[in-house]
């Protein structure tokens, strides 16, 4: 068993593993971070990339390179409801470097995190390598066992920090009970070939039990089709072609692509979760990202939210971790610093998700539009508010942590 020594062990190469392994190195950490997969190239990466993760790319210098990589931009979000169209969101008046969302695939954002993390000597990110255990004594966690490719290993560590999903097996091991909050829906997940004249914004077309959200990824649209949770096996039971009648309806301009769906291998499907620890550590160990809360697909603020999470946690840690004197009560402050940001976006989805989706999925006949959405229809103000609270969020994050090590290009 090859055995390693480091100061913090990150599980899980998400946002949230990579930001922070990438700012724990940047201040001079020893990290490694782990990550099953041998590349980035997952189902159901969100790909919106909000203002607040936006600004902190330019907190760290690399924002321009980031903005080099290909992407869209969104200065709104909108939706459609039966015959209506409604601005949900305006992120053109926000008070940021960019008052926009990026619209990137997530593997991009995730491979460009990598590169820059490894321009610092005390960053690793060991890919194919997958965490299997916790090693504990005198009651704390102090570090994981593993499998890579070259066989098992045995990682000490002064703190693990577990970022390994909303199926997080650290979590697991580590007993931290999760508090379902609940979601309505799944959804289905499949991409179209785009052209050039198809509508060049990223929104929702809700109709009478039906609603696909449309993501804009410059040459290919990335379509979630909305359905009740549990009903896939009454979806498949219609029919590839019923379901490829049903996206041609509610996008018109991608219809004479829609047979390119001629099996349901090319429909994935992602079963939605919102829940959230009810204590994100133990002695050892801090959860952060979906490990600590699954977020809603509502709003597109998972990334971003993950991100934060990351930033709180290296700054708040990056002191006791070079002075090898983490406790419980540093690993609570990341927790007490994210927890209120976290429940008030998931009271936001959960209004949503309730008052929107449950309504347009249990509808038979015409669409109304819902109080909520009525209101930011007749008052343009609010598209302001809701801006804010998907783009920058509560408690917005900064990158407070100085570079220890040169950026070496």
């Amino acid at each position: 068993m090859q055995k390693i020594s480091v100061r913090c062990c990150v599980v899980g190469g998400g946002p949230a593993g990579v930001m922070a392994g990438l700012l724990l190195a940047r201040s001079g950490i020893d990290v490694i971070v782990l990550e099953k997969h041998a590349d980035f190239l997952r189902d159901f990466r969100g790909d919106t990339i909000h203002p607040s993760t936006l600004e902190v790319m330019h907190e760290l210098g690399l924002l321009e390179a980031f903005l080099a990589l290909p992407h869209q931009k969104a200065t709104t979000l909108r939706a459609q409801i039966g015959d209506v169209a409604v601005t949900m969101a305006d992120f053109s008046h926000l008070k940021r470097r960019c008052p926009y969302i990026a619209l990137m695939p997530q593997w991009d954002f995730l491979d460009f995190l990598a590169r820059c993390g490894a321009r610092y000597p005390t960053f690793a990110l060991k890919m194919r390598t997958e965490a299997t255990g916790l090693i504990e004594e005198g009651g704390r966690v102090a570090g994981v066992t593993a499998q890579g490719p070259r066989g098992a290993l045995e990682i000490r560590a002064d703190l693990v920090i577990a970022a390994d999903g909303r199926s997080s097996l650290i979590r697991e091991r580590a007993g931290l009970p999760v508090e379902e909050v609940g979601a309505p829906m799944d959804v289905l997940w499949f991409g179209l070939p785009r052209d050039p004249g198809d509508p060049d914004e990223t929104m929702g077309r809700f109709d009478a039990g039906r609603i696909l959200i449309a993501i804009d990824r410059g040459t290919q649209w990335q379509f979630g089709y909305v359905i009740p949770k549990g009903t896939l096996d009454a979806v498949h039971a219609k029919g590839i072609a019923a379901f490829r009648a049903h996206i041609a309806a509610l996008a018109p301009y991608a219809a004479d692509r829609v047979a390119a769906l001629d099996d349901w291998e090319k429909v994935k499907l992602l079963t939605v979760q919102v829940n959230r620890l009810r204590r994100w550590h133990r002695a050892g160990l801090l959860c952060i990202g979906d490990a600590a809360h699954a977020m809603s697909p509502v709003g597109g603020v998972g990334i971003n939210l993950a991100i934060q999470d990351a930033v709180a946690a290296a700054n708040l840690l990056a002191g006791p971790l070079a002075a090898r004197q983490v406790d419980e009560a540093d690993l609570a402050r990341v927790e007490r610093r994210r927890a209120f940001p976290m429940r008030v976006t998931q009271a936001f989805q959960i209004a949503v998700q309730n008052r929107v989706l449950s309504r347009a999925l249990g509808s038979s006949g015409a669409l109304k539009l819902p109080l909520l959405l009525r209101l930011v229809r007749r008052f343009p103000l609010l598209r302001r508010v809701t801006a804010r609270l998907l783009g920058v969020g509560i408690r917005p994050e900064h990158v407070r942590l100085q570079p220890r090590w040169p950026d070496k290009g």
